[in-house]
């Protein structure tokens, strides 16, 4: 059954006990990661979603059977007024948002030559403004000792052909995450972004043959895709103990250039 209260964790630290996150995207792949561990560190969490109750819900219950607090949360992150609404809903249940974790996205890949616009135009407002719709309600909102950690990507470094419109999304969400964290200049929030590399999620499979994917694999030094728990670690490290890192853009790519 699915909370909608939030619940005490027994035996959290009383300063994550009294932390609440909201992720976006929290449903599925990396951001289902993010949501069970930042849990699992005592942090009450919001589980957005903006299509797969089930989905959403079946974290919800994950984290709440462990003792955890949680709801979940619906909206379009490129719509204001839904996303306003949402941290409302995480604010009203626990008392306000700590740490704000943006890993909604899209990603359709092509050619630019022959890319399709209205793809583009989806995957900006998704990717690009749904981010900055985030971010703006996270400056907003998140109370001191607080974290946003936005997400890009390697390719923005790798440049793997078909990516174009994707990168030219996460690259502009690099340089507004960079901007903003020196915007919030003595609030007491950082402000960083994760570029994964080659992550196994449904995101990242969808499209790619076994060679494909076999050939991203052995790309980075330790021959393997990431796994989203792989991921999830640099963002709990981000949203807990790295105070003292902010307005930078970590890699999470297993080595890979």
């Amino acid at each position: 059954m699915t909370r909608t209260e939030p619940l005490s964790r027994t035996g959290a630290p009383a300063s994550d006990a009294r932390r609440a996150a909201l992720v976006t995207g929290g449903s599925g792949g990396i951001g289902r990661a993010v949501a069970l561990r930042l849990a699992a560190d005592g942090v009450a969490v919001g589980v957005h979603y903006a299509g797969n109750r089930s989905a959403a819900e079946a974290v919800v219950d994950e984290i709440v059977s462990d003792g955890g607090r949680a709801i979940a949360v619906a909206g379009d992150v490129a719509d204001d007024q839904a996303m306003s609404a949402a941290f409302d809903r995480v604010e009203e249940a626990f008392g306000g948002v700590d740490v704000v974790v943006n890993t909604a996205g899209v990603m359709v890949l092509g050619p630019i030559a022959s890319y399709d616009l209205d793809a583009f135009d989806r995957i900006v407002r998704t990717n690009l403004r749904g981010a900055f719709v985030v971010s703006q309600q996270a400056a907003r909102r998140v109370r001191a000792g607080g974290a946003i950690v936005n997400f890009s990507t390697s390719v923005t470094r790798t440049h793997f052909p078909s990516y174009g419109p994707y990168v030219a999304t996460k690259a502009a969400v690099e340089g507004m995450t960079l901007i903003l964290a020196r915007e919030l200049r003595g609030k007491d929030i950082t402000v960083n972004a994760v570029a994964p590399g080659p992550t196994a999620t449904p995101l990242f499979l969808q499209g790619k043959d076994e060679a494909a994917v076999a050939q991203l694999a052995a790309a980075a030094p330790l021959e393997r895709l990431g796994a989203p728990e792989d991921i999830a670690e640099v963002v709990a490290f981000l949203a807990g103990p790295a105070r003292w890192v902010n307005g930078q853009v970590l890699f999470a790519n297993g080595g890979l250039a």
